[in-house]
């Protein structure tokens, strides 16, 4: 059985070169944003010209270049933040609209199922989307890249078995990071298995010494 058309745009903001994402159900118009950190006009202005009407707000963590616009973008409209448990005190906002999720769950856009995978390290809640086959990885995994370990709440063990927990996914996905640190904008897993040398690291002591921790 094929798998049901999503609507999927990868959006550039801001002087972090920030990578914004939009996750819709063609049906019903429903949209997700995940990380709104800048411009908010922005993203209303695609979602408006696309035709999709945002109905929740996903959050790969809670460093403020992914969340900055948030309170802009909850004066326009009332939407629930979804956000890991381990973080979500860290958010300045109403409680009313954060919603604590955890690793393993599934959320739904209309009828687009997102699945959650908590992969701590970069920070303790850090959480990837997987979706129709397209991984939103956040800060966690870069293309030929990882996220840093040795800022508040980062550890580079957890970070190395989250990374080995991505690197079990299928070779198909496709790889959608949290920032555009790359030559290109996203990548197939099973090609940056190949060229990332985080992800090739055979054992934690490797990886220890790689990230200048051992």
């Amino acid at each position: 059985m094929s798998e049901q058309p999503v609507y999927f745009k990868q959006l550039q903001l801001g002087p972090m070169l920030n990578f914004v994402y939009l996750i819709g159900d063609p049906a019903s118009r429903e949209a997700a944003i995940v990380d709104p950190g800048w411009d908010i006009p922005a993203i209303v202005r695609q979602l408006k010209t696309d035709g999709y009407k945002p109905t929740k707000i996903f959050l790969t963590h809670t460093h403020p270049d992914h969340w900055m616009g948030m309170d802009q973008l909850l004066s326009l409209v009332d939407l629930p933040v979804h956000v890991h448990t381990e973080e979500a005190s860290e958010l300045p906002i109403e409680p009313g609209n954060i919603r604590k999720v955890d690793g393993g769950e599934i959320i739904s856009v209309g009828s687009i199922p997102v699945s959650l995978i908590h992969t701590p390290g970069h920070t303790p809640g850090s959480q990837c989307l997987l979706v129709n086959g397209r991984l939103i990885s956040g800060d966690t995994l870069f293309i030929k890249g990882c996220g840093r370990c040795d800022l508040p709440g980062g550890d580079a063990t957890t970070l190395y078995d989250s990374l080995t927990r991505l690197r079990a996914l299928h070779d198909s996905t496709v790889l959608y990071p949290g920032h555009n640190y790359a030559d290109v904008p996203s990548i197939a897993l099973g090609e940056e298995k190949q060229a990332n040398p985080f992800l090739k690291m055979p054992t934690l002591e490797a990886f220890l010494r790689l990230v200048g921790q051992a």
